[in-house]
């Protein structure tokens, strides 16, 4: 029967003054985030959980990198599908048309590779894999949101003199 005054713990190796979560770690999931954030800063988040994700060798901490992560992703399928903001165009703008340049090397559009995503967070979370998969996927999830922040932040306007356009000619309606 337990003592309702009692100071003994449940689990002896974790004490009050001892975090289950390590500093950086927990900083980076104190990190708020919503739809209010602009589509750069909630990919360069998702990356930041994704390349923790790879380096953490605490199960705690990677349950709840991959619990953020999911978050995150889910925060990004909203943003993808908001207009950008004035500042993010101008980001998104360039002066002379060298097309070749700013290709990307996904050939799926964005809100496809963040469902990718999406899945292989979910199949971590699960648990019902290898350590030696587990590994992979994370690696693969890593590389997979790097080549999504790339696309999302390449260059996709040029300045015409009738306004903007996409980098591939077309016009751009609302967009000044």
């Amino acid at each position: 029967m337990a003592v309702a005054n009692s100071n003994t713990f449940a689990r002896p190796e974790i004490t009050a003054a001892q975090s289950v979560i390590a500093g950086n770690i927990a900083a980076l999931l104190k990190i708020p985030l919503s739809a209010t954030h602009d589509l750069f800063q909630v990919v360069d988040i998702c990356q930041r959980y994704a390349d923790e994700l790879i380096e953490v060798n605490n199960h705690a901490e990677y349950m709840a990198l991959c619990g953020r992560l999911l978050a995150g992703l889910n925060v990004l399928k909203v943003v993808l599908k908001s207009p950008l903001p004035k500042h993010l165009i101008e980001q998104l703008t360039v002066n002379d048309n060298n097309y070749d340049e700013y290709r990307s090397p996904l050939s799926t559009d964005s809100e496809t590779t963040c469902e990718y995503c999406c899945a292989l967070t979910m199949v971590l979370l699960n648990q019902q894999v290898t350590l030696d998969q587990q590994e992979q996927i994370s690696e693969l999830l890593f590389e997979l949101l790097s080549m999504l922040a790339e696309d999302l932040k390449a260059p996709r306007f040029i300045r015409t003199t009738t306004g903007l356009a996409m980098i591939e000619g077309e016009a751009v309606p609302g967009i000044h």
